[in-house]
């Protein structure tokens, strides 16, 4: 297998105005046979496809990770999202076109309710983007926004 690097900046999204840029909908439900931040395994269904995706810790910065993603039928994400750990993430993703990137906005439901979050992917942690006027603070790296950690601490029982 080789090795894959995953170099995103993820921030916060102050108002739903993304909504009428969005070129793209998914609903996606997700659990994890292992939540752990340095060895996380996902269970992923997206829309009707399946995947199984293996991530690793994160660097220093929180910037760059190692991510390995296979697909996998329906059926069987279906079958292994029952042998997950408490919780499932469940949340729409809206892609959005800015300048020369795409920024994934995850829009989430059930325990997570109310928060909004973007990511844009990057070749490179100094590449430069566009960005929109609707997205906020930059909270990469702060691992409670991460979904593994959102299924242990959800975003409605954070103190307001």
């Amino acid at each position: 297998m080789s090795e894959l690097i995953e170099i995103e900046r993820k921030f916060l999204v102050l108002s739903d105005a993304f909504k009428s840029e969005a070129f793209k909908k998914t609903r996606i439900v997700q659990g994890f046979l292992n939540s752990d931040i340095d060895r996380i395994v996902r269970i992923r269904l997206r829309d009707n496809d399946g995947f199984l995706t293996v991530k690793g810790k994160p660097s220093e910065d929180g910037l760059s990770r190692f991510e390995w993603e296979k697909q996998i039928s329906k059926s069987d994400a279906e079958a292994l999202l029952k042998l997950c750990e408490k919780g499932l993430i469940d949340k729409i993703r809206h892609e959005i076109k800015c300048g020369d990137h795409v920024f994934e906005v995850d829009e989430f439901f059930g325990d997570n309710d109310g928060l909004i979050v973007a990511e844009v992917e990057l070749k490179n942690v100094s590449e430069v983007f566009k960005k929109p006027d609707w997205l906020g603070v930059e909270v990469t790296g702060q691992s409670k926004y991460y979904n593994s950690q959102l299924i242990i601490h959800p975003f409605t029982a954070w103190p307001k």
